[in-house]
């Protein structure tokens, strides 16, 4: 007999903690790509079949609006599509524990309004400043990535330019620390 060969195993990667994308984002998100989809196979090519029985193509005004609406269409499901895979391949691992991030809720405060303001970053998705919830897309939120509490940052802002003193940070580590108690 000879020498069996076992065969070879990749090293496994530790279990990797995934975010859990937040059920009204994905809703939102699958409703407009199922819109979307809907125009692109349905509506659409309806309105390109009746352009076209319009007859000469090089000047017919409705079958260059639907083509260019039907690239739209398509450039905006690719987008959403991607938007989709993006989010629900966000890694845990990846937020720092220590500095504004993703999920973090941070105290501000704003010394040009001389006022405590409480935000959380978001998803561009989820946004929504009069509850508070900043994107990290925003400027707001690109101006607070990145910083623990005591960083002073300027923000210029469309109603103009800010100073935020970082009071208070809770990552979303901390927070999924509390909830679990």
């Amino acid at each position: 007999m000879g020498f069996i060969r076992t065969p070879y195993r990749a090293r496994r990667p530790r279990a990797q903690r995934f975010l859990a994308m937040p059920e009204h984002v994905k809703k939102k998100l699958l409703e407009e790509i199922s819109v979307l989809e809907h125009e692109l196979n349905h509506e659409l090519p309806a309105e390109l079949k009746k352009a076209v029985a319009m007859g000469d193509l090089s000047e017919n005004a409705e079958y260059h609006m639907a083509k260019q609406r039907q690239e739209f269409v398509r450039a905006r499901l690719g987008m959403m599509k991607k938007r989709m895979a993006e989010l629900s391949l966000m890694n845990l691992a990846n937020i720092p524990h220590d500095k504004a991030a993703l999920g973090s809720t941070i105290v501000v405060f704003d010394s040009t309004k001389d006022e405590e303001i409480s935000y959380k970053l978001v998803t561009s998705e989820e946004s929504d400043v009069t509850k508070g919830l900043v994107s990290t897309t925003s400027p707001i939120g690109r101006a607070l990535m990145g910083k623990k509490v005591g960083d002073v940052t300027m923000v210029v802002t469309p109603g103009g330019t800010r100073e935020f003193e970082v009071l208070k940070l809770t990552t979303i580590h901390d927070e999924a620390e509390e909830a679990k108690g």
